[in-house]
């Protein structure tokens, strides 16, 4: 069954595959080629049946009627090919010509009463010549036919001579011709309704065209003006990233100047030494917020290595207490075994420091700061860090992971630092959420999977299917 509609599939595709240039010729070439291949086929067939399988006397009058249908046969396998070449209205034409002679020529030869059979034959030619050429075609057909009409009455005129005969001819031949009036008429007017249609579709195509071109010239605008706008806006952020990027060094220069006045006062050598390992570490902390802006627009992704977290936030303790009031208080709940995650130190103390520096500004009148490490399920392990501030609304949380959004005065933040954050941490296949609420302080929750968990080997597949270097 399938083979079957297949091998009709093609076919139809092959008769449609046709180089004709008229929508209505194109649409028209399937069905003629089915009518002109039955023509080339079928009348070969009958006359192969006639000759070899029937016991019936040949009769001489049918050497004629053989050869006038084997020449219309090959005739209409001349018109097949003709429309596989494109040239459709000659075939059409051609067919049409030959049928308009026999007809005639079987009218003359054998009289009005013989042919009455093949007026239903006729009349379909009559809708092929009005629906497939024309106007033109069909009505100097419908002429023709009756001319034909006359032609064998008076043919049977002759073989019947009489004034009973003639009048009973006449009347038949009138009748004849009315009833193909009404096919020619009917033929006329429907043609006529289909090439309007095809017309007013083409016209409607030509129209859809022509907005369509405009569509693509204002989306085109629309698309150089968006582009403008969004350089407008880069713009407009270069100017505050610059007074927030000089914010955070800002922070990182007031502990770099901690840890030298620090060292300065120092009495011993190591205490000079913990001053300098300040100031180094501050000086990473540096380094790492010049990339911040990088890892933002995912151009480059910062070196990733396998380090403890319990271990990485004890070493920034001192770092943190420099970083606050000093009437901040800051706790630190490390894990109970070690938590291994793979990504750029840098950028997660970055993190750590970004948090840090909101918990600040939060609490302007002293509170508490605390950072807690626990494992979870599924070899993934959480970070809190929850400060005792003001809090936040629910509308500023909805927002606060937005680039560019900062409810700080101008030239105090970039708004970059907690969209960085969620960028980075999303990267590694964790998760970043918040808890807050006014008076009641905030509480970020950090999820990362652990290094050489199924969830880091998911998040580095999907930052390679992202394109992400």
């Amino acid at each position: 069954m399938a083979e079957g509609f297949s091998i009709m599939r093609r076919v139809r595709d092959w008769l449609r595959a046709v180089p004709v240039a008229d929508a209505v010729d194109r649409r028209n070439a399937p069905t003629l080629q089915v009518v002109l291949l039955m023509l080339a086929g079928l009348p070969p067939l009958a006359w192969l049946h006639r000759v070899l399988f029937t016991e019936r006397p040949w009769h001489p009058t049918e050497t004629g009627a053989m050869l006038g249908s084997l020449g219309l046969s090959l005739l209409a396998a001349l018109c097949v090919a003709l429309i596989r070449r494109g040239r459709y209205q000659l075939a059409l034409h051609l067919m049409l010509g030959a049928i308009a002679v026999l007809m005639m020529d079987a009218y003359v030869k054998q009289g009005m009463t013989a042919n009455m059979f093949e007026l239903p034959l006729q009349a379909a030619w009559l809708v092929v010549a009005g629906l497939m050429a024309g106007r033109r075609a069909l009505w100097l057909l419908y002429l023709w036919l009756v001319l034909a009409f006359a032609a064998g009455s008076v043919t049977d005129f002759h073989v019947r001579p009489g004034m009973d005969t003639w009048g009973a001819l006449a009347s038949f031949a009138l009748v004849m011709a009315s009833i193909f009036l009404f096919i020619t008429v009917v033929v006329d007017r429907g043609g006529v309704a289909l090439r309007e249609s095809l017309t007013a579709e083409r016209a409607r195509g030509d129209e859809l065209a022509v907005a369509k071109t405009r569509l693509e010239a204002e989306m085109a605008e629309r698309e150089r003006l968006h582009q403008q706008l969004i350089h407008s806006q880069k713009v407009e952020a270069v100017g505050r990233l610059a007074a927030g990027v000089a914010h955070d060094f800002n922070h990182l220069l007031t502990l770099i100047l901690g840890y030298a006045a620090r060292g300065a006062a120092a009495e011993d050598r190591d205490q000079v030494r913990a001053a300098l390992d300040g100031v180094e570490s501050a000086a990473r902390r540096a380094s790492a917020v010049s990339r911040k802006l990088t890892s933002f627009s995912h151009r480059g992704m910062g070196l990733a290595e396998v380090f403890d977290l319990n271990a990485a936030l004890a070493e920034m303790q001192p770092m943190l207490r420099q970083l606050f009031n000093p009437d901040v208080r800051i706790a630190f709940a490390p894990a109970p075994q070690p938590a291994q995650v793979r990504m750029d130190r840098g950028e997660f103390e970055l993190i750590v420091l970004n948090l840090a520096a909101n918990a600040n500004y939060a609490m302007p009148d002293g509170g508490r700061f605390d950072i807690r490490v626990e494992p979870l399920a599924d070899d993934r392990v959480l970070l809190s860090f929850g400060d005792t501030g003001h809090g936040m609304d629910e509308a500023v949380r909805q927002r606060l992971f937005e680039p560019f959004f900062t409810t700080r005065p101008d030239g105090q933040g970039s708004g970059l630092g907690l969209a960085v954050a969620y960028d980075v941490v999303t990267a590694t296949g964790g998760a970043l959420s918040v808890e807050s609420a006014p008076g009641r302080g905030t509480t970020f929750r950090l999820e990362l999977p652990l290094a050489g968990s199924a969830g880091e080997a998911r998040a580095a597949a999907e930052t390679v299917r992202a394109g992400v270097p």
